[in-house]
């Protein structure tokens, strides 16, 4: 077994873990980053979820490398591809003019954008990437993690990794259960979160949904039906306990009140049902000028594809894998029923014209690389954010911390469990991320990098989106790199005020935002 060595350890090449690494690598430490799939990005690129934001996020509300990001994204539509005169001059260009999102854009655009800003910290040799591996063990001393062992999945060889800080930035918390890290997952109860809507028992098999995100585009005048799925048959007919419709209907679960249900419809229309072809459409094909694309480029990652049969988390491998496939094979088949048997409004069935992309994804089967993966394990922490701290029905006003360090803003987003079947959308204040979320009650030198840190499975509804994952990242980047530099444990920057001060300072000047400004509209 090879052993290899840097100054921090980025485990999960989450979004969170790319921008951990980039702030490692700006305050010239070195820094390795594994990644299970073989491309970075997360949510963004292997998961295929074009960004959630809050209304803010064009004038404030996120850290300067996320604008960066943004803008480059949209330099690289202007750059690269032909665009019409109008698109060129839009400054807010939407490359897919999706209706769930001001910047919804393809995954592998995403992944070229991440790669150049890494590319110079690569290129120099601060950073180094290791694609397909996957963390299998963890050696600890008392509190201290000293090593991790990560596995080739191509090869099958191994490498053990050392360094001063180990990140744990991978989609589902998986360095916590290897190095005996506290943590939670699933439901709390009412009991230990005081929240009102935790349920009175806890159950840590009551885990959130997970997607298995697809592409297609549309070609009337082609047939492009897919192989019928093996388990078609079961999910057409699977009715929820929350519906009197089949999970394969145009029938989900009203946001606004979800104990309602909500008609859907697949393309734009007259009767203003909403359509989910363009809800994270990621190419509009009016943008371009020449006709490199045969139709608009959308994402499948809907209410009727979401998976919540089983939990993947802290299962038997028998079970993971068998829930897995149930998440893939839930998406063909709610690509075969929109392709064979889906309402249309004319009064016809089917859209035979949608055809599974492959490519969009890199992937042979058209699914993305890796399921979305919406909840984490999650450290318990020196501070825990509960649904107290957040919603606008508990609070007057936003929650501030004396030691924030980052803001974001999104509802209390609950998607279906897979026990209870609980969901719930709430609204919240914009909020701030207490440093205490982000540091383990024990372990020194380990820290979460993005859905990982310390909140509940209700407040995880909100900081797990994609401008929260990135502040979290960033900010425990620089964190590690501030505690190597002066020689303290990041429990230390928090309760000392002259470190704390000096580290939020350190957040400040790199473009972090610690607070919403006071004179904003909510």
């Amino acid at each position: 077994m090879r052993k290899e060595a840097a100054d921090v350890i980025v485990v999960g090449g989450s979004l969170g873990g790319c921008i951990a690494a980039l702030s490692v690598a700006k305050m010239g430490l070195s820094v390795m980053l594994t990644e299970e799939t073989d491309w970075i990005g997360g949510q963004l690129t292997s998961q295929a979820v074009p960004p959630d934001e809050h209304p803010w996020i064009e004038e404030f509300g996120c850290t300067t490398t996320y604008r960066h990001f943004r803008n480059r994204v949209r330099d690289y539509y202007k750059q690269n591809y032909a665009l019409t005169e109008k698109a060129m001059k839009e400054e807010r260009l939407n490359p897919g003019n999706a209706w769930v999102s001001r910047l919804s854009h393809e995954p592998k655009v995403a992944l070229q954008v991440l790669e150049d800003m890494l590319a110079p910290y690569v290129n120099s040799g601060k950073l180094r990437i290791l694609l397909n591996h996957k963390p299998i063990d963890v050696q600890t001393s008392s509190e201290v993690i000293e090593s991790v062992v990560i596995r080739d999945n191509v090869k099958g060889e191994l490498a053990e990794l050392t360094g001063n800080y180990f990140l744990d930035a991978t989609e589902c918390g998986d360095v916590l259960p290897l190095a005996g890290v506290e943590y939670v997952i699933g439901a709390e109860s009412q009991k230990e979160t005081g929240e009102p809507h935790a349920p009175l028992q806890a159950d840590s098999k009551d885990v959130q949904a997970v997607t298995h995100v697809l592409a297609v585009d549309y070609l009337k005048e082609r047939n492009s039906i897919i192989e019928k799925p093996d388990q078609y048959d079961f999910w057409k007919r699977y009715i929820p306990s929350y519906s009197k419709w089949p999970l394969l209907s145009w029938y989900a679960v009203n946001s606004l009140d979800t104990s309602t249900m909500k008609k859907f419809t697949l393309f734009p229309n007259e009767q203003d049902i909403p359509a989910l072809f363009t809800y994270r459409r990621v190419l509009d094909v009016t943008h371009l000028i020449d006709s490199i694309y045969d139709g608009d480029v959308s994402l499948i990652n809907w209410p009727q594809n979401d998976y919540f049969l089983g939990s993947i988390i802290d299962v038997t491998e028998e079970e993971r894998e068998k829930h897995l496939k149930g998440a893939k094979q839930l998406s063909l088949s709610l690509l075969y029923w929109l392709q064979t048997e889906a309402p249309r409004l004319d009064g016809g069935k089917g859209y035979p014209g949608l055809r599974l992309r492959m490519d969009v994804l890199g992937t042979d089967d058209g699914l993305a690389k890796y399921p979305y993966i919406r909840e984490s394990r999650r450290i318990k922490a020196q501070y825990t954010i509960t649904e107290n701290d957040v919603s606008k029905d508990l609070r007057e006003s936003i929650r501030t911390y004396p030691d924030s360090v980052g803001v974001g803003s999104y509802h209390l987003d609950l998607h279906h469990t897979t026990v209870s079947n609980r969901t719930f959308y709430i609204p919240t204040y914009p909020y701030e991320i207490p440093l205490g979320a982000l540091i383990p009650l024990r372990v020194t030198n380990l820290l979460p990098a993005c859905k990982n840190i310390g909140t509940t499975q209700i407040t995880n509804g909100c900081y797990r989106l994609h401008p929260t994952e990135w502040n979290i990242g960033e900010a425990v980047g620089y964190l590690a790199a501030y505690a190597i530099a002066n020689e303290v444990e990041p429990k230390e920057v928090r309760q000392n005020s002259k470190h704390l001060q000096a580290y939020q300072q350190l957040l400040i000047e790199k473009g972090i935002e610690l607070h919403w400004p006071d004179e904003m509209e909510i």
